[in-house]
Parts: structure tokens; C-alpha cells; sequence
């Protein structure tokens, strides 16, 4: 009997030993949101890459597809949704902009009139996410001296990064190609930003003429014009979409690293970062020319060049790193001409204008409408209340006529919406009264001057890479979007 039990003493002693829950937390998790990264792209490249990042992370790491469970509109909807563990629904960002009623207007999402610009115009801050974040979550697992940072191409992607518990945020002003923050963050423009604002890096990049970096015979997919003459940039105009840009905010992670002690003590720290695989000609998510190549090839270097560092100053076991995909372009137009469906574009101002003119035939010669935008009408529900008139009627009336207008799939009243199979795309309290969903090859313009060249899949997915030297299990299962949140918090 003695001996039995010390035998499944040991076993014990043994599990906990190799058990997840025993090994530490890396000191430093550094999260990589890639714009427009896709599983597909990567399967493409995979066998042509030369030593870097990439190529490490496909042969080392977790690897999976998650899906988004919500309809994504290629912009900051998804940054929310990979960041909070939630949906729309919940997290309350279902775009870039959103709709004034009072004004009936649009502004930013995360436009926030309570606090200043540093080194921006632009006032912005996190209050607008109505959930935890995983830098919220962090702060309140790890505590105060948890240091957290995010550093991003774009205002609003940087700061959903960055939550409401970061210590500071950066991204790079579009008009002056210097690092900017908000006063939100009581830290203001981190050190390492300012001084780099005060050197002069962000010039020689910018001023860096983006060629090629191989034979173009060596790339997969150069255009017909790029066969012809090779594409050249200057950065200067498009800086934001090229490699230099990625290459800046390698380097200004490390300079964070460098200047906070990221991952030197036993406080496990916090980094997010954004980049790009959206080049200037871009129109799809889809690799189909050399320079869309010649950023994922920039990439690969960036990131191996960020985890030799890391493995240098902190060691290999010290850090993990995940990466994952953002979409925002999807399919291009000529996508869908090589299927013979032509892209349609469904013009939202038009679709209000239409609307009001309707109403104004039942009801009289009044303002029943302020406005349209993303896929809800705005009903003047001021002016429904003053004349004592049904709201839900009126809805129903908007929804039956908007599903007759060509390239409409269905249209709801909004609390039906909520109840809907979209339930998760639909944030009440921003929402309009009236929501619709577009069918596969329709585009959505918010305007007459406004014609995009792409279409977003209603279900996307995007690649994960996760990758830690130390010893772990990680999920078997598939992963949605909504699970990255929980994998990063739960994981040890």
C-alpha cells in the first residue's frame, strides 16, 4: 500500500511538474495585428521564404484559422473584436465612423471631445468600447506594474489596441509622419517616441524610394505592367502602405523595449503592434501583383529582425509573440469579373433620399429621415414622437420598402435585427432604425464620391501564430476572433 501511494504521489509530482499552469507566464507578450494578412497568402508564400519571422513562425508555432462571427466591413470593427473576446454587439464598434442623429453627421467612433491631441488634431480615446479589453484584463491580473504599450499605422486601430489600462499609445500622424498620441493615456507620447519624433529616422524612410528587393522573374504574382516596368515609390506619398512603414514600427518596438525594460523583470509586460500588407495598388486582401509580394517579404524580415533582438536582450524562453490577420479588402472587382458577376455599388445617400421621398408621400412634406450610413437608415425620431406616430410601423414600412430596392438581401427594423442572425454586426445604442444587409457582390459607398473596388466576404477568416519556446498545450479546436482575448489572459 506504502509503495502504491508514493507511486501516485510521484505521478502527481510528475503532472504538475509538466502541467501548463506550471511554467511561467513569458515576461513579455507582443501581439502583431497584420492589415490585411491572409491564410491563403501565406500557404502562397510559405516555401519561398528565406530565414525571418514568417518562416520561423510556420515552422515553430500554433498555428490556426479563426473566423469572425460577425460581419466585418474591413474596418476597425475587427481590431475591436480581436482585442475585446466580444462582437459588435457587445464591444460597440461596428465601423470607423458613426452616425450623429443631432447633427446628423458622422464622426470617428472613438472621437472624444474630453481630450487633446499630442502631436495630433485629432482628439480620440478608447471610451467609445463598451467591454473589457485584453490590455484591461492584463492590468487587472497583473496589476499596476505591468507595463503596456501599443504602437500602431492608425489612430484608431492603435488605440482599440491599446484599451482603456495601456500605459501609452503611438501611431503615426498621416500629415506629419511623426509619432502622435492622445492625452487620454497618462504617460502622453512615450519616451521612446519622442525622441525618435526628434531624430531624424522617420525622414530617411520616408525619403527611401521603395523598389523591388528581388529579381521580379522570383516574385509569384507581378501584373503585367510590373513585368514591364518595375514599381518604384516614394515613400514620402504613400508611406503609410509601403515596408518602410512596418520597418518603423519594428523599430520603434524595440526603442519602446529598450527605454520601459519590457520583459526585464518578473511583471509580465504587454506590447501590440500593428502592420500592413496593404500596398498603394492594393485592391484585395488577395496577393495578385509583386508589390503586395514585396510587403510580406517585408514583413518576414521585420519580424525576424524584432524576434533576434527579443532573443538577444531578454532570451528566447523570456517572450512570446502572436500574429494574426486583419481583413479589409477581401475580393477585388476583378475577382468577381473573372466569375462573370460584375461589382455593384448600393449608394446609402441615395437610398435615404429614396426613403424620405417615400415617407414624405404617406405622411406629408416633412424631414421623416436624417440620414443613412453603413447599413442602417436613421429615422427623425423626433418628429414621429411630435406627431404621435408609430415608430415600429414606420420601421416596418422603411424594411419592406428597403428590401425592394435592387441588391438589398434583407432589411429588418432594428430590434429585429437584434434578434436576427446579424444580431452580432448590430450595436443598439448606435444603431439605426431600419438595417439591411447587402447581397454578396453589392458594395456599400457611403457617398457619390465614393466608389470602392473591393468586397468584403460576409464570413472572413484570418491566420494565428502563436509562438513560445517554452513549453505549452494550446487549443485543439478552432478558434473564432472572440477567443484570442482568453488564449493571451488564460494562458501560462
Amino acid at each position: 500500500m506504502r509503495s502504491t501511494h508514493l507511486l501516485a504521489t510521484l505521478i502527481a509530482l510528475i503532472a504538475c511538474l509538466y502541467s501548463p499552469l506550471s511554467i511561467a507566464q513569458p515576461k513579455l507578450t507582443v501581439v502583431v495585428v497584420v492589415d490585411g494578412m491572409t491564410q491563403d497568402n501565406l500557404n502562397k508564400l510559405r516555401p519561398y521564404w528565406q530565414a525571418g519571422g514568417l518562416r520561423t513562425l510556420s515552422e515553430e508555432a500554433f498555428q490556426t484559422t479563426i473566423a469572425f462571427p460577425h460581419h466585418v466591413y474591413g474596418g476597425t470593427e475587427t481590431t475591436a473584436t480581436l482585442m475585446t473576446g466580444t462582437t459588435p454587439s457587445h464591444h460597440g464598434i461596428m465601423g470607423d465612423w458613426t452616425f450623429n442623429r443631432a447633427y446628423r453627421t458622422t464622426h470617428y467612433v472613438l472621437q472624444d471631445d474630453q481630450v487633446a491631441g499630442i502631436g495630433t488634431n485629432l482628439q480620440l480615446s478608447p471610451r467609445a468600447i463598451s467591454t473589457t479589453t485584453i490590455t484591461d484584463e492584463w492590468r487587472i491580473q497583473q496589476g499596476i506594474h505591468a507595463k503596456i504599450y501599443a504602437i500602431g499605422l492608425h489612430p484608431q486601430t492603435t488605440i482599440l489596441m491599446a484599451g482603456h489600462a495601456a500605459n501609452a499609445c503611438c501611431w503615426l500622424d498621416p500629415n506629419t509622419y511623426k509619432w502622435a498620441t492622445t492625452s487620454f493615456y497618462s504617460e502622453g507620447l512615450p519616451t521612446a517616441a519622442d525622441a525618435m519624433n526628434m531624430s531624424d529616422r522617420i525622414a530617411i524612410l520616408s525619403e527611401r524610394t521603395w523598389t523591388p528587393r528581388l529579381d521580379i522573374s522570383m516574385y509569384t504574382s507581378p501584373t503585367k505592367d510590373e513585368k514591364r516596368r518595375l514599381f518604384n515609390y516614394l515613400p514620402k506619398k504613400h508611406f503609410l502602405q509601403t515596408p518602410a512603414a512596418n520597418t518603423l514600427i519594428i523599430e520603434m518596438a524595440l526603442g519602446m523595449q529598450q527605454t520601459e525594460h519590457l520583459g526585464e523583470d518578473n511583471t509580465p509586460d504587454l506590447l501590440l503592434l500593428q502592420l500592413t500588407t496593404q500596398s498603394p495598388k492594393a485592391t484585395s486582401d488577395m496577393i495578385v501583383s509583386a508589390e503586395q509580394e514585396d510587403m510580406y517579404l517585408g514583413i518576414n524580415q521585420d519580424l525576424g529582425f524584432l524576434m533576434e533582438q527579443l532573443n538577444h536582450r531578454i532570451g528566447k524562453n523570456n517572450y512570446q509573440l502572436l500574429v494574426v490577420g486583419r481583413p479589409m479588402k477581401g475580393y477585388s472587382a476583378q475577382t468577381y469579373e473573372m466569375a462573370n458577376i460584375p461589382l455593384q455599388h448600393f449608394n446609402i445617400d441615395r437610398a435615404a433620399a429614396l426613403t424620405s421621398t417615400y415617407l414624405m408621400a404617406i405622411y406629408g412634406h416633412e424631414r421623416w429621415v436624417d440620414g443613412g450610413y453603413g447599413p442602417f437608415i436613421y429615422l427623425n425620431r423626433t418628429l414621429i414622437e411630435q406627431k404621435r406616430l408609430s415608430l415600429e410601423t414606420i420601421q416596418r414600412q422603411v424594411a419592406n420598402f428597403i428590401m425592394d430596392f435592387e441588391g438589398v438581401q434583407v432589411a429588418y427594423p432594428i430590434h429585429e435585427a437584434i434578434r436576427s442572425e446579424y444580431s452580432h454586426s448590430v450595436y443598439r445604442k448606435q444603431a439605426g432604425d431600419v438595417f439591411f444587409q447587402l447581397q454578396d457582390h453589392w458594395v456599400l459607398d457611403t457617398n457619390e464620391n465614393t466608389q470602392y473596388d473591393h468586397v468584403i466576404q460576409s464570413a472572413p477568416t484570418a491566420p494565428l501564430l502563436l509562438w513560445s519556446a517554452t513549453l505549452r498545450t494550446f487549443p485543439e479546436k478552432e478558434l473564432d476572433a472572440t477567443d484570442i482575448k482568453s488564449l493571451l489572459i488564460n494562458s501560462k
